[in-house]
């Protein structure tokens, strides 16, 4: 959805980002995602307030995310947090579907509240599959680790940065995106394949 990853920007600019550079190289490896977010998270001390203000104000989404939005209506399935994205999508007078973590904001630092902490069967992750919806065909979008095991669930793949390289170690097809405006345009142009019509 947004240019750069709205939980990125605001550790490097009000947490600590040497502990992001930390948990980040040990993710996978003696980290679980939620455990990275967790260490991360709690290096951030800004009220909620200053926070929502600040999102609105530096996240930036990607060109033509509105009208894909308003087409296609995608959910929102994103290991970040409901308050940080729900001001963004205010802010551009998008209302999607949101499946995110929740934040309990204290004293002594930002602490998640998981939407979904159950291992996944396939990762071993509490992960995004979950998440996805159960009818079919499943289009995905993604760019980072968290995208992973989801990605390998869904029936047709956009993929942009981390994802890319992980889907083509896995071998597993996928269509490489840049903005909101080319992929309305590949979905645009594989129903006219379909249907034998353009949609409007």
């Amino acid at each position: 959805m947004t240019e750069v990853d709205a939980l990125t920007m605001l550790i490097e600019e009000f947490g600590d980002p040497k502990i992001f550079e930390v948990t980040e190289s040990e993710f996978g490896r003696r980290m679980s995602l939620h455990e990275a977010i967790a260490v991360e998270m709690a290096t951030v001390a800004l009220p909620l307030a200053d926070a929502v203000d600040w999102v609105r104000e530096h996240v930036k989404v990607r060109p033509g995310f509105r009208e894909f939005a308003e087409e296609h209506r995608p959910v929102i399935l994103s290991s970040g947090f409901a308050e940080l994205i729900e001001p963004v999508l205010e802010r551009e007078r998008v209302s999607l579907e949101v499946h995110a973590n929740r934040l309990d904001v204290r004293a002594d630092g930002w602490h998640p509240i998981w939407r979904d902490d159950a291992q996944c069967a396939e990762c071993g992750e509490a992960c995004k599959r979950g998440g996805l919806p159960t009818r079919s065909p499943v289009v995905y979008v993604g760019d980072g680790v968290s995208d992973h095991c989801a990605a390998l669930a869904a029936d047709r793949v956009f993929a942009r940065d981390k994802l890319v390289a992980y889907l083509e170690r896995q071998g597993v097809p996928f269509e490489p995106f840049e903005d909101f405006v080319q992929l309305a345009a590949s979905l645009r142009e594989s129903h006219s394949a379909k249907k034998g019509s353009t949609i409007a």
